[in-house]
């Protein structure tokens, strides 16, 4: 109930479910959706249902100011009424490609400077994580960032910026771009990622026609489709990887490239114990390191 009651905070102030679901990257329906199963759950009505606008019931405001009140008092569970922090763990949500790069030598570092902190890592796509920081599931997330400016208590903290490129074959010897897209299967970007939607809509502004042969959203897993010659592929180049596996081959897209941040997103700072603040520092340490 935590998602609704900040998404029905969000509509109180933003006013219409449209702007609400713009504001926290939902659509208009998934923000109806939640309103009518809070009302279900409460058994009471908290919108007049007339006109566009969303107008509280009185209710409604009467639930809103419980909702603020329970959400604040949500915010300080895991402090001591010393404000020493009982918890320790640190829950961080990341995507599949900052697992495999980053992930590992923050996590072994964090763990030699907080030994009695335990940590767990909970995979995902980006919206699905960022959702789950909204809602207090997790402590913070590493993700793309998304297309659309993120709830108010919500910050970014940039750590990459990695450039698209062309993955092609080895033995592929051109290098246009536009006519290997054409003329060869495309190996997508699920699109359901931030990423991917970034690579549709590259395609879109550059008039290009592809013709899909597979759709996928685990990176490592793209690659290896291009290696084995199954089609051409856009990718983001992490920051990790100086150097693509032999099989394959990555082409510039000068001055029509484009790329995907990656950085975290957390709370607010006052609301996250030392150990998450220290590894967020970690992650960008690391991150910047790397470049």
């Amino acid at each position: 109930m935590i998602r609704e009651l900040k998404t029905l905070i969000a509509v109180a102030q933003h006013g219409t479910f449209a702007a609400a679901g713009q504001r926290i990257g939902l659509t208009q329906a998934a923000v109806s959706a939640q309103m009518k199963r809070l009302e279900a759950e409460l058994g009471v009505a908290l919108f007049e249902r007339s006109g566009r606008a969303a107008v509280l019931t009185q209710r409604g405001q009467e639930t809103l100011q419980q909702a603020q009140a329970l959400l604040a008092l949500y915010g300080t569970l895991g402090a001591s009424s010393a404000g020493q922090e009982v918890a320790t763990r640190v829950t961080l949500g990341a995507i599949a490609s900052i697992q495999r790069s980053l992930l590992p030598n923050v996590l072994a570092r964090f763990h030699r400077q907080f030994s009695e902190c335990r940590t767990r890592v909970v995979p995902g796509l980006s919206l699905a994580l960022m959702n789950q920081v909204d809602a207090g599931e997790l402590d913070m997330a590493v993700i793309i960032r998304p297309p659309f400016s993120l709830h108010s208590d919500l910050r970014w903290q940039p750590l990459a910026h990695e450039p698209f490129r062309l993955l092609v074959p080895r033995q592929m010897a051109s290098d246009d771009w536009r006519e290997l897209l054409s003329s060869q299967p495309f190996v997508r970007y699920d699109r359901a990622s931030f990423g991917g939607r970034q690579v549709d809509r590259f395609l879109r502004d550059n008039h290009c026609q592809v013709r899909d042969v597979c759709e996928v959203d685990e990176l490592e897993a793209i690659v290896q489709l291009v290696t084995n010659g199954v089609g051409v592929a856009l990718v983001p180049q992490p920051s990790a990887i100086r150097r693509w596996p032999a099989g394959v081959r990555a082409i510039d897209l000068k001055e029509h490239t484009f790329h995907r941040d990656i950085g975290i997103v957390h709370r607010a700072s006052g609301q996250l114990r030392e150990p998450a603040l220290a590894l967020a520092a970690l992650l960008t340490q690391v991150a910047t390191a790397t470049h």
